[in-house]
């Protein structure tokens, strides 16, 4: 098997997706993506390209060019930006409010909903991270 029929196996595994389910967001039938994945046949850019914006990996990384799957991993400057907005939302949720905290209904929220809030909130800032990372121009990524 080559670096790309494993990768190609693995990224649709890590996307949490079965065979059928790449067909339906593709087009490519079970068999031919068999043969990708078990290295009998290769795509062509144009597919190799679809299948890797599915799995949101990166087309060098398929090919084996670097171990890096995403143009977009975050940096350490990164992590430090979202752990310090989050920071703030947790701090806003401790301070809304008349001193109570943040209200729901008139009532003040649990610490369960708290934790829950803070954990939506991280994904939406890593998601809108990524999303612009992943539309850097080239000349300005730094890699």
């Amino acid at each position: 098997m080559s670096v790309l029929s494993e990768r190609l196996k693995e990224a649709r595994e890590w996307s949490n997706l079965k065979q059928t389910q790449v067909k339906e967001r593709t087009g490519i039938n079970n068999k031919t993506l068999s043969g990708y994945e078990n290295g009998v046949s290769v795509p062509d850019p144009d597919t190799l390209s679809r299948l890797a914006d599915l799995y949101d990996v990166s087309v060098d990384y398929l090919y084996g060019r670097t171990d890096k799957k995403h143009y977009h991993e975050f940096t350490e400057k990164d992590e430090k930006d979202v752990a310090k907005r989050l920071e703030k939302v947790k701090k806003d949720l401790e301070d809304a409010g008349d001193g109570d905290g943040y209200m729901l209904l008139g009532e003040p929220i649990s610490e369960e909903a708290k934790q829950s809030i803070i954990e939506a909130m991280e994904f939406a800032i890593r998601q809108s991270k990524r999303i612009n990372k992943k539309y850097t121009p080239k000349k300005y990524r730094k890699e």
